[in-house]
């Protein structure tokens, strides 16, 4: 896989936008890959759920919970699907959600 293409881009976030939908039933509204020696990262902005508002507004501390627990799950599937949809050997994704902006740091690092 040449990992500078744009094809291979298009195919990584085609496949990141696949696991929100799978989760989320929506796409990101922003999405950004770039590709820098062993490292693939994803900047994504998210939409927001509107259960995600209600229990904002009615159990913070429950949100802030779901919303780690969903970032875990989504590093997971998205790791499934690299795996099965690409030839990446990937060491470890690494993932970072702001609940508040709704934006998303994804880091592939690559063995």
């Amino acid at each position: 896989m040449i990992l500078q293409s744009n094809e291979t881009k298009k195919l990584l976030a085609h496949l990141y936008n696949e696991v929100s939908k799978e989760m989320f039933g929506v796409g990101t509204t922003l999405l950004k890959v770039t590709i820098e020696n062993e490292i693939i990262t994803f900047q994504a902005k998210h939409r927001r759920s509107p259960r995600s508002t209600a229990l904002e507004g009615e159990v913070p501390g429950l949100k802030q919970e779901v919303d780690f627990q969903l970032s875990l799950l989504y590093k997971k599937k998205l790791l499934q699907k690299l795996q099965e949809q690409t030839e990446l050997s990937i060491d470890v994704v690494l993932r970072d959600f702001d609940a508040r902006t709704q934006w998303a740091f994804t880091n592939i690092i690559l063995k």
